[in-house]
């Protein structure tokens, strides 16, 4: 059976530009950091898909938060349970690890075995220099959850394989953490167990 991901539009313009695209992504990106992943790390993917689906770049994508860190803009964060939302800057450490995060996201999609999602533009979603490094991660995680049922990694494993591409490797607990990044896009763009 094969499963198509549909762009949900959402009412609020968060995919009107890529300005706006950007911006819901970082703010959901903050959202995972803030108050840890689970359905939040999913609204982080959800909103990469729809980016991917659009035609977006990461680099694209990166120029955008840029400028706007440039200009000292504040963006308002997605409300709290007290209905208050926080303005916060964007900093570029922060642009880094959400364009990472979205650059994996994109991969990932790239490594599943039909197209899962579509893409509305020719334009390679990535860098060569970005796909380059990370497509083996994604293809070793793709190649588990499709051909073995699995659901997780050995870290080590994976830390290797970034040894082999770019000579170092992360820390177990980042690994993990990107291991989880790409587990969970699998499950939102090609979902392989019924939920129980």
């Amino acid at each position: 059976m094969q499963h198509r991901f549909h762009v949900n539009a959402s009412s609020d313009d968060d995919f009107r530009s890529s300005r706006n695209i950007a911006i819901s992504l970082f703010k959901r990106y903050k959202n995972v950091i803030d108050r840890g992943s689970g359905d939040n790390l999913k609204e982080f993917i959800s909103a990469g898909v729809n980016a991917y689906a659009l035609g977006c770049t990461d680099e694209g994508l990166r120029k955008e938060l840029m400028d706007i860190e440039n200009s000292g803009l504040e963006i308002e964060g997605l409300g709290s349970c007290g209905g208050t939302s926080l303005k916060f800057k964007v900093h570029s450490s922060e642009i880094r690890e959400c364009i990472l995060w979205l650059g994996i996201v994109f991969i990932t999609i790239l490594c599943t075995p039909q197209p899962t999602v579509i893409r509305w533009s020719p334009t390679p979603p990535v860098s060569a220099d970005v796909l380059h490094q990370w497509k083996g991660f994604c293809a070793l995680i793709a190649n588990a959850y499709y051909v073995k049922g699995m659901a997780w990694l050995p870290v080590k494993t994976l830390q290797l394989e970034q040894m082999a591409v770019t000579g170092t490797s992360e820390k177990p607990s980042v690994v993990a953490s990107r291991m989880q990044l790409v587990f969970s896009t699998l499950e939102v763009v090609s979902p392989q167990w019924p939920r129980v």
